[in-house]
């Protein structure tokens, strides 16, 4: 949160100093508090809303509520809301702003592939996303990376389009190269934090149900998968899921800005801790 802020603030500074409007820097500086506030409270409710998910009932949906109240009560954690996604991509995700607010949302693609020990696999991998705050950060980071490419691009079509006063001079250089930067910094702290998390998570919920072999197993049927990327899938939400929701096979330019670690080295490292005995 405080590296997203800068990096508005930055901008925003930039910005009001080519046009010599010291106000612009005040409202940067708002949008950035703002932003980090709507953030906490609503950005569960857009992300939910932006994917289509619905409730899921207890009738409708017995395994998936089973294996999480289950799972939450060893885990020490209230029972979180469960939606489900109408897509036949198998894939999930957790969000909220914390653990008495959080949601675990499922594909139908993925109820319909996986047996027994493989769901609760997947189900203690994104209460362990609860358990260690990611989904807070992880939805949080959805709206300030996108308001950062936003406020680059309005620099730079205000520059093309618009006032040009000091146009010339290396401040309005350094203005536009931040405008240009700022979104690929956001972009690869976004990756940094998501690669790293999602190997916490995998570790922790494989201590939660002590069997590394269900995630992993889930993991391969997911990752072998011929379902069409998830119709939803979302370069700004991307992070929050189990597995990329873009599908597997990618071009080598899209694979340097995954979200995800390969499912291959998430695999290993799971059946490492299987054969030491977790």
């Amino acid at each position: 949160m405080s590296l997203f802020s800068i990096l508005v603030i930055a901008l925003g500074w930039v910005i009001s100093m080519i046009y010599e409007d010291s106000s612009l820097v005040l409202l940067a500086v708002f949008i950035a508090i703002f932003l980090n506030i709507f953030s906490y409270w609503f950005s569960d409710k857009i992300v939910l809303r932006l994917h289509k998910a619905k409730p899921a009932s207890r009738g409708d949906y017995f395994d998936l509520w089973n294996a999480t109240e289950n799972l939450a009560i060893t885990a020490g954690l209230p029972m979180p809301k469960l939606f489900v996604i109408e897509d036949s991509s198998p894939n999930a995700f957790a969000t909220g702003r914390n653990a008495e607010h959080a949601v675990i949302a499922v594909t139908t693609g993925l109820l319909k592939i996986l047996d027994k020990n493989e769901l609760e696999g997947v189900i203690a991998h994104e209460l362990s996303h609860i358990g260690n705050r990611d989904m807070l950060l992880s939805t949080i980071i959805v709206i300030l990376a996108g308001f950062i490419a936003l406020l680059s691009d309005f620099f730079l079509r205000s520059r093309q389009f618009g006032d040009r006063r000091n146009g010339g001079n290396g401040l309005a250089i350094i203005g536009i190269a931040l405008a240009i930067l700022a979104p690929l910094a956001a972009t690869l702290i976004r990756l940094a934090i998501s690669r790293k998390r999602e190997f916490l998570a995998d570790a922790t919920g494989a201590l939660l149900t002590r069997y590394p072999e269900g995630l992993a197993s889930a993991l391969r049927k997911i990752s072998a998968s011929s379902a069409p990327p998830m119709h939803t899938a979302n370069d700004a939400t991307a992070h929050l899921f189990i597995s990329n929701p873009f599908g597997n096979k990618n071009s080598k330019f899209h694979k340097l800005f995954l979200t995800h670690p390969p499912i291959e080295e998430r695999i290993r490292a799971l059946i490492d801790a299987n054969d030491r005995g977790i």
